[in-house]
């Protein structure tokens, strides 16, 4: 007997067809602060951080998106993530908003 909310095998299944995730980027218009974040549903999580659901975010003041990016599953797209929050750099966050897209290579054995 499947719990409530559980997932059964059809859905499991159509889950995982079709569905891109995406490495985004948001701006505080008030200080000019990044946020890294992703997610399967783009629209979805931006109406989240705009209504001031996020924690993090709320903090910002007015933010807006400035970079997003597909990819094909969301464990590749949270390591994209992961590896620019440690780098903590602002000037290569720049670097690739205003290129349109990331450079860096994904090693799965990561």
């Amino acid at each position: 007997m499947s719990g409530v909310g559980a997932p059964t095998s059809k859905s499991v299944g159509a889950q995982r067809q079709n569905i891109m995730a995406y490495l985004y980027v948001l701006e505080s218009l008030d200080d000019g602060r990044y946020y890294v974040g992703s997610t399967i549903n783009l629209t979805q999580r931006l109406r989240h951080h705009l209504g001031g659901h996020t924690p993090t975010t709320k903090r910002f003041g007015e933010i807006k998106l400035v970079f997003s990016q597909e990819y094909s599953t969301l464990k590749e797209a949270r390591k994209i993530e992961c590896r620019l929050k440690r780098l903590k750099r602002k000037d290569y966050l720049a670097r690739i908003i205003a290129d349109g897209y990331i450079k860096l290579k994904m090693n799965m054995g990561q």
